[in-house]
């Protein structure tokens, strides 16, 4: 689906520059053999003129052999190859998606298909590749595989899958990809995932990150603030610009733009008109003139970071527009701490209290907060009013800032940090950051939100010792990842504390398993959040400094 929709709209860039389309020229498939025998269905598009070989561009896909504007890139003079990968489509092999799309030994279907490619009479050495979700999954997992790739055009895509895909915080990403691996045709990996819930060597093989020196093709990436991989696509691009191998360090490109994963418009919170006027196509084009047709002025124009500033949605607010830099983040913000007090406050100063202070709340796993907006692919998403949601729930702890006095931007990564106990051995804790409308409007508008397994407080590789009763407070840090908003005058910063956020994440059973049974024990968590002198827990904020 969101194949289709980048290659219509890149057609759409290419046809204005005026570029005739004439009918494309017969399809070629090739069943490439891989290392271990496997043939995978490959369609190969040549240019119809003369005067090969050709620049190339690979899609390597799990929705069809889909190769982006396709003909589009042929009048330029650019050949395109989309395969299917491994299992998928006309492919053989295990139907196991992005097990052989890295560099797992005897599995490195993507480099061996880059080998092929250059192999080809057609190929004039210089190949890129393309696509956004799955399809930049599988460039992500190539990228440090291969010297073979010139450029890469990568669009909501993660480089660490686990902790940007399969478990954020700790805990399972459970609507995402209980709908996600079936509509693919494989939800056996279910199991396979739900039994490697710590980031052990199994996720080694999924971790871009890791291997950032390796790789060695300048990239473009794109996301969104509400895409479902958010955080992924910013760290991809800090990983390889800053630890990229020679040709990728300190060349690539950054777009973040107001989106979730399908580009959703929500009723609660109008979109500007402004968000169009940054053309992202007009750019890819541009970025793979310079690197595969030997244009590298064509960059000229560009800057390094181009990024979407939101805002109220209200006439005259600030923000609401397109702007650029040379790195992320963008600015040096100040971490502004705004601490949680007892009556609900979120206040700048940090308490001198020493008299304990604490909400607390309980928590039934049968009875989850239901999620609402925010980054989805399978239900709803986007900046949507979190009012109607947790009206009457006693689970969810709402904390604000008085009135702002003059708007306040924060540009960057948030955080949430707090100070724990619970009566059960192990249990989550959620955050929610909101921009709440003055008085007359009075919407809580979703911007982030994240969620933190308790017994992961010491890191994703490891199992903290189960809580040893009430007694017992503990820190954690929910990560909310990134976003860039502008509070307005007379707006508040609204925070939401609770323990669920479901189906988005799968409920903590609160029996120190990491998943709940059918049939299994599952019990109520009485939760206590601490904030005092000694338990200084605070929502921490990138604000822009004046």
């Amino acid at each position: 689906m969101r194949a289709c929709l980048y290659a219509v709209t890149l057609t759409v860039v290419f046809w204005a520059h005026g570029v005739a389309l004439a009918a494309p020229p017969p399809i070629q498939t090739e069943f490439v053999p891989m290392s271990d025998g496997v043939k995978l269905a490959t369609d190969v598009h040549l240019p119809d003129s003369a005067g090969g070989p050709w620049p190339v561009i690979l899609a390597r896909s799990t929705y069809g052999r889909v190769g982006g504007p396709v003909d589009a890139l042929l009048q330029l003079g650019i050949a395109v190859v989309a395969q299917d990968v491994r299992g998928m489509g006309a492919s053989e092999g295990e139907k196991y998606v992005f097990n052989a799309d890295g560099w797992r030994p005897g599995l490195t279907d993507g480099a061996e298909t880059v080998a092929w490619i250059l192999a080809q009479p057609w190929c004039n050495g210089k190949i890129g590749t393309w696509g956004g979700s799955a399809l930049g999954i599988t460039q992500m997992l190539l990228a440090p595989t291969t010297r073979g790739v010139a450029a890469q055009f990568i669009e909501v895509a993660p480089s660490n899958l686990y902790e940007d895909m399969f478990y954020q915080g700790g805990v399972f990403r459970k609507c995402l990809l209980e709908g996600w691996l079936p509509q693919i045709g494989q939800p056996h990996l279910l199991d396979v995932y739900k039994s490697h819930p710590r980031y052990d060597c199994f996720w080694w093989y999924y971790d871009a990150e890791l291997r950032a020196p390796d790789m060695t093709a300048p990239a473009m990436f794109v996301g969104g603030w509400y895409d479902i991989f958010n955080q992924g696509t910013i760290d991809a691009f800090v990983s390889r610009e800053s630890n990229g191998g020679e040709g990728a360090k300190g060349q690539n490109y950054l777009i973040m733009k107001w989106s979730a994963h399908l580009e959703t418009q929500t009723p609660d919170y109008k979109l500007q008109d402004d968000r169009w006027s940054f053309d992202v196509n007009r750019f890819m084009a541009a970025f793979y003139a310079a690197h595969l047709l030997g244009q590298p002025d064509a960059l000229k124009e560009y800057a390094k970071v181009n990024y979407y500033v939101m805002g109220a949605d209200t006439p005259g607010a600030p923000g609401n527009e397109w702007r650029t830099a040379s790195t992320w983040p963008p600015f040096d913000a100040e971490p502004a701490r705004f601490y949680l007090r007892p009556d609900g406050a979120l206040n700048t100063e940090a308490s001198s209290e020493t008299k304990k202070g604490s909400r607390s709340f309980s928590f039934d796993p049968k009875n989850p907060v239901p999620t609402h907006g925010g980054a989805n692919l399978t239900i709803p998403a986007g900046p949507m009013d979190q009012r109607a949601n947790h009206a009457n729930r006693q689970d969810v702890l709402a904390f604000s800032t008085e009135p702002l006095t003059k708007p306040m931007e924060i540009t960057g990564r948030v955080s949430v940090r707090l100070f724990v106990s619970t009566d059960a051995p192990d249990t989550d804790f959620t955050a929610m950051l909101l921009d709440v409308y003055p008085s007359g409007d009075d919407r809580e508008v979703l911007m982030l939100d994240g969620i933190r397994r308790v017994k992961t407080r010491f890191g994703f590789n490891q199992v903290a010792p189960p809580l040893e009763g009430e007694a017992e407070i503990v820190e954690i840090i929910i990560d909310l990842q990134s976003t860039s908003w502008i509070f307005d005058k007379g707006h508040r910063i609204g925070l939401h504390v609770s323990s669920s956020n479901f189906p988005r994440f799968e409920v903590n059973p609160n029996t120190g398993a990491d998943f709940p049974t059918p049939g299994g024990e599952m019990r109520v968590a009485h939760n206590t959040v601490h904030m005092d002198k000694a338990h200084p827990s605070a929502l921490i904020l990138p604000v822009r400094s004046e």
